[in-house]
């Protein structure tokens, strides 16, 4: 057989597969993306994960010339979509945009139809989402300590809105009732109107929330803004002090949003996007777009991300298992 015979065989095989729609994976992942990429959302339109994800989608298409759409698949916890991610095709044609509950998924619902270990691997952290403790204007307490105070007081402790059992909102909270021995009702709602609503009729005493949609209330004077459960003041709203600052130094929580791929996705195609994760997040006007979201941009390494994630599996599933909480 001579070079220019295994060179035809070889174009032909090429050619062959091209046809039936199979391409070489080597060919694969030099020409990604080659063909719409599809990022999934767990969460509805118009939220801070929908519109983050939109923002960095529109910058993937603009550099790499191809079109990234965003698949929102709200529903059980953002279970939904992490099931639909983890069972997608390892191609490099679907990411999941993931989002805190992914870490707690397992320890509030037990066996899932996905492992979270193993089925999906940590592409980049993009963006941390602070929350912040607010109470109405008209609270019979003005600050943290007097709140803490307040609920020792009542037979039923503090009520606190959430967006839902075993959210970031509510398992803050349940870290700062159990660290400052006071009991407390957490009282989930579906979205931050109505939390607000009920938090301005006296009906719960508190919630946890992204400043970006409370601030209409703080700067009109129905809200008071207590602290913030990061690790370190937030650089979107600097004159909020941490809990930790004012004597509850193991409260600390955030919102966080990060890409995700099927595991078995070609290590190069998660290098590019990874790369084209941190050229999005360096970019002024996107970095703008995002802190108006009340975001914080974050970015991260795969191996990063992973350790990240790790982590919050730890310390929320502790917390999910000393509180006895469960998912519904």
């Amino acid at each position: 057989m001579t070079c220019t015979d295994i060179t035809r065989r070889t174009l032909l095989g090429a050619a062959a597969g091209l046809a039936a729609g199979r391409v070489a994976p080597s060919l694969a992942q030099d020409n990604w993306p080659s063909r719409l990429v599809r990022l999934i959302s767990p969460y509805g339109p118009g939220g801070a994960n929908d519109i983050s994800l939109r923002i960095l989608a529109e910058q993937f298409g603009h550099r790499l010339n191809q079109q990234f759409i965003v698949e929102n698949r709200p529903g059980a916890g953002t279970r939904l979509a992490n099931e639909a991610a983890a069972h997608a095709a390892p191609d490099g044609y679907t990411f999941l945009y993931a989002a805190a509950p992914y870490a707690t998924a397992e320890a509030l619902f037990g066996k899932l139809n996905y492992d979270p270990r193993k089925d999906l691997q940590p592409v980049a952290l993009a963006v941390i989402a602070p929350i912040f403790l607010i109470i109405s204007a008209q609270a019979p307490f003005k600050d943290l300590q007097e709140m803490i105070a307040y609920g020792k007081s009542q037979k039923d402790g503090l009520t606190f809105a959430s967006p839902g059992a075993g959210s970031q909102p509510h398992l803050a909270a349940e870290l700062l009732f159990r660290d400052a021995g006071v009991k407390g009702l957490n009282i989930p709602f579906r979205g931050d109107s109505m939390a607000y609503t009920e938090l301005l009729a006296g009906r719960v005493d508190g919630t946890l929330t992204a400043i970006s949609t409370a601030l209409p209330y703080v700067q009109s004077g129905k809200f008071r803004v207590l602290g913030v459960a990061s690790a370190e003041r937030s650089s979107i709203y600097p004159e909020a002090p941490t809990l930790r600052e004012q004597g509850f130094p193991s409260v600390a929580a955030a919102g966080w949003y990060g890409f995700m791929a099927p595991a078995a996705t070609p290590r190069p195609i998660v290098e590019r996007m990874q790369d084209e994760i941190s050229h999005a997040l360096a970019d002024p006007d996107v970095k703008q777009k995002l802190v108006a979201q009340g975001l914080e941009v974050r970015g991260s390494t795969a191996a990063e991300f992973g350790q990240f994630i790790d982590d919050e599996t730890r310390k929320w599933s502790a917390v999910i298992r000393e509180a006895g909480l469960k998912g519904e």
